[in-house]
């Protein structure tokens, strides 16, 4: 019932729903009008009660459950029958209860005992109405009668649909698990036994270089020649895993925008022909790196994410119109280690690539991300 012991009069989960229902409790207490003494009193301790079962019933479960329930059932039956049969209204607060339970065997007690609870009214009171009455009361009576079956049937579909969504989570975590395991392994049989060799023979070439300058020069040649190779490794690696193109990624970026309710733009050409897999991995990784944060911490309600591609360069900006770096986030012109930035300018490092974080210019933040098209090694020869 509460959270970081702050209050809640219903649950965050159910929206506004509770307190729309909960204005319909007005109606019990105009329906007390011209009683007076001991039994307005009696009905307004009944009327009280019966609003606070109505909030206990949205956190209690098991055994407290089936006590409110039972106990707004008794108040409905003393309300209609020594007060007025309209206060059968009611019940339509009952039955969106019963509907939550779960198991076949409650759910069929909990209704049949409503029903009984109806029926038993109708016939008490019915003598008294008149046929008008009785006819302005059973559209009511039917529909609450249904009501609990459509209300449990939209239930269940909530129930799936989030365990549905609970077992995709589990699914994208093992292919990620068996993703890394794959690398782990291409990586120790493809690259550890170059690696050994090149740290065996730059012992080599250690101890040679005082003794005998030519072969020295001969094992740092075969160095190079075993290093190029290990690069071709790496690329072939690389080509064989499952890289995401930035169209990809925004495709993906959009979708979870729009569940945070954050309008998207997006500019450019986002299919970066050209650009090898391995730079659009990197840059879809900032991406998402990104966009997580402003759904995170930007309180934003807009994105712009734009893609240009020079000769030279690749440029990818993303802005949002939140509240803009806040303290810890940005020291001294450097970019801190909170939110995934130093990973990701990690990433970039590989390929040469950098990032600027800045919100100098109004509202929000702006991250612009640039990598160099072609990176070659100092010395020449193999470009990565």
């Amino acid at each position: 019932m509460t959270e970081r012991g702050q209050f809640q009069l219903f649950p965050r989960s159910q929206g506004f729903f509770p307190y729309v229902w909960a204005v319909y409790l007005i109606l019990p207490i105009l329906n007390l009008r011209g009683e007076t003494g001991v039994k307005l009193i009696l009905g307004g301790i009944m009327i009280a009660v019966f609003a606070i079962s109505y909030r206990q019933l949205y956190w209690v479960r098991g055994g407290v459950f089936n006590v409110w329930l039972t106990t707004q059932m008794v108040i409905i039956v003393v309300l209609s029958l020594f007060y007025t049969p309209f206060n059968l209204y009611m019940g339509f607060f009952t039955v969106n209860f019963i509907a939550y339970y779960t198991e076949n065997k409650g759910f069929k007690i909990a209704f049949t005992s409503f029903v009984v609870m109806v029926l038993s009214v109708l016939v008490l009171v019915g003598r008294e109405l008149e046929w008008v009455s009785i006819m302005f009361l059973i559209p009511f009576i039917v529909i609450m009668l249904i009501m609990p079956f459509g209300v449990r049937s939209m239930h269940q579909h909530q129930k799936l649909e989030k365990e549905l969504d609970q077992a995709n989570e589990v699914i994208k975590e093992l292919v990620k698990r068996e993703e890394r395991m794959r690398i782990a392994r291409d990586l120790h049989d493809t690259l550890g036994h170059t690696l050994s060799l090149i740290t065996l023979k730059s012992q080599l070439v250690e101890k040679l270089v005082t003794k005998n300058t030519e072969r020295a020069q001969e094992e740092a040649r075969e160095i190079q020649r075993t290093s190029r190779a290990a690069l071709r490794q790496v690329r072939e690696l690389v080509s064989e895993m499952r890289a995401i193109s930035v169209a990809e990624e925004l495709a993906e970026t959009g979708e979870m925008l729009r569940t945070a309710e954050i309008a998207l733009e997006v500019e450019g050409d986002i299919s970066l022909e050209g650009v090898s897999d391995l730079t659009q991995n990197i840059l879809s990784l900032c991406i998402k790196e990104a966009v997580t944060n402003i759904v995170k911490h930007s309180r934003a309600d807009k994105c712009f994410i734009g893609v240009a591609k020079t000769a030279g360069e690749v440029r990818i900006t993303v802005k949002d119109n939140g509240i803009g770096l806040q303290n810890g986030e940005r020291c001294n012109g450097e970019l801190s280690d909170g939110n995934g930035m130093k990973g990701m300018a990690e990433r970039l490092s590989l390929i040469d690539g950098s990032l600027s974080l800045s919100s100098d210019e109004g509202p929000g933040t702006t991250l612009i991300v640039t990598i160099p098209l072609i990176v070659k090694e100092a010395t020449g020869g193999e470009s990565a």
